[in-house]
C-alpha cells in the first residue's frame, strides 16, 4: 500500500486526500496552521458560496489556465458534482436568489465537520502545526513542529498549500521560495478575486464610504458582470468586480492600462434615458436633474460627481451617454491590489 502525504489541509488538500483514499492509499495530511480549512471557515462566516448554478459553458468559462488544465478540472468536477459531494456529506445544496449556491444552512463549519469525519474513518490522519520547511538530505520531507524538527518519508506528496493571500490563515506563499530553490518554475502570485484601488476624494469618502453601488452593469476586456459593488476607503470592491478582475489584470498586464465601463442603468436604453433627462425643469440642479429623471439613487450621483468633478453635462444626449458608460483606466498593479483612477469620460 503506498503512502501518500498531503501537505496543505484546505479545500484542494481534503479533496486530494479523498482521492488517494479511494484509490487504496495510507494517507497522512500536514498543515501549518493548529486546526484545518481556515480560509474555508472564513468563507463561510458570511454564507459559503461554495459554487453558482449558471449554464454550464458561462460557468466554465470564468475558470483560465495556461495550458487548460484547469478547465478540464472544472468540467469533470461541476457545480452538479459539487452539490452531489455535498449532498454525500449528509449537507444539502440550496440555490440563492442570484443562482449562487450555498449548503443549507449557509455555514462551512457542519460542512467540514461531516468531511473530517469522513475522511477519519477512511483512515487519513491528520497533523497539524506542522510547517513544512522542504527535504532533508535523505530527500524526506521535514517540519517544524512544536516538538521540534520531524521527517517523513511518504511513496508520493502533494503540494497543496494554497496562495499568499491571508497569511493569518495559513496562506504565506513561504513554499514558492522551496520550490524555486529546487529549480521549479513558478508562476507569480497575482491576485484572482479582487478589489481595485480608486484615489477617492476626502469628500466621496465621508459621504460614501461603504456604500453599495447597485443594479449596475461593469465590462472589461470583452467580459460583463451585472450586479453590485461596493465603494471602500481603498477603492471598489465585491460582487460584480471581482469577476472581471482577470480581464482587468490581463489587459493591464498586455498594454499598462485597461479600460472599466461602468453602466448606472442597465435596464434603460440610452436613447430613452436622454428623452427623460430632456424633460427635466430647467429650474432643477444638476442633483436633482440625476435623482428626478434619472432616478438615481445618492451613492451613484456621489459617484457621477465623483467622475465628473462635480461638473456633469447638462446636455441631455451626452449625460446619458456618461450615465451608461462611466469609465476608468486602471494603472499598473499597486501592492496586492491593481490600481485605479477615476477620470472623466
Amino acid at each position: 500500500m503506498k503512502q501518500v502525504a498531503i501537505i496543505g489541509a484546505g479545500p484542494a488538500g481534503l479533496m486530494a486526500a479523498e482521492a488517494a483514499l479511494a484509490r487504496g492509499a495510507r494517507v497522512a495530511i500536514y498543515d501549518a496552521m493548529p486546526s484545518p480549512a481556515r480560509k474555508f471557515l472564513m468563507a463561510g462566516k458570511s454564507g459559503l458560496n461554495i459554487t453558482h448554478s449558471e449554464d454550464d459553458a458561462i460557468f466554465r468559462s470564468r475558470y483560465t489556465a495556461p495550458d487548460g488544465r484547469l478547465a478540464a478540472m472544472v468540467e469533470a468536477f461541476g457545480p452538479a458534482e459539487i452539490a452531489a459531494w455535498m449532498a454525500g456529506l449528509g449537507v444539502e445544496a440550496y440555490v440563492g436568489s442570484s443562482g449562487r449556491v450555498f449548503p443549507v444552512g449557509m455555514k462551512a463549519s457542519p460542512l467540514l465537520r461531516a468531511w473530517l469525519a469522513r475522511l477519519g474513518q477512511g483512515g487519513a490522519r491528520l497533523h497539524t502545526r506542522h510547517r513544512w520547511k522542504g527535504w532533508d538530505a535523505r530527500g524526506a520531507l521535514a517540519f517544524d513542529t512544536p516538538e521540534g524538527e520531524t521527517c517523513v518519508e511518504a511513496d508520493a506528496t502533494i503540494l497543496a498549500l494554497g496562495g499568499a493571500s491571508w497569511s493569518r490563515l495559513g496562506s504565506d506563499g513561504a513554499w514558492a521560495d522551496i520550490l524555486a530553490a529546487r529549480g521549479v518554475e513558478i508562476e507569480p502570485f497575482a491576485p484572482s478575486n479582487c478589489g481595485f484601488t480608486v484615489d477617492w476624494s476626502a469628500r466621496m469618502l465621508a459621504s460614501q464610504e461603504g456604500a453599495p453601488v447597485k443594479g449596475v452593469a461593469l465590462s472589461a476586456g470583452g467580459k460583463a458582470q451585472r450586479g453590485d459593488f461596493v465603494i471602500t476607503r481603498a477603492g471598489i470592491e465585491s460582487g460584480a468586480v471581482y469577476p472581471l478582475s482577470a480581464a482587468l489584470q490581463q489587459e493591464l498586464a498586455g498594454r499598462g492600462a485597461a479600460t472599466l465601463m461602468i453602466d448606472l442603468l442597465p435596464d434603460t436604453e440610452e436613447a430613452a434615458l436622454a428623452a427623460r433627462l430632456s424633460g427635466s425643469s430647467a429650474k432643477d440642479s444638476a442633483s436633482n436633474r440625476l435623482r428626478k429623471a434619472a432616478r438615481l439613487d445618492v451613492a451613484k450621483i456621489a459617484l457621477i460627481n465623483e467622475v465628473t468633478h462635480g461638473a456633469p453635462p447638462k446636455d441631455p444626449t451626452a449625460l446619458a451617454r456618461l450615465l451608461k458608460a462611466l469609465w476608468t483606466p486602471p494603472s499598473p498593479p499597486l501592492a496586492a491590489l491593481p490600481g485605479a483612477r477615476w477620470t472623466s469620460a
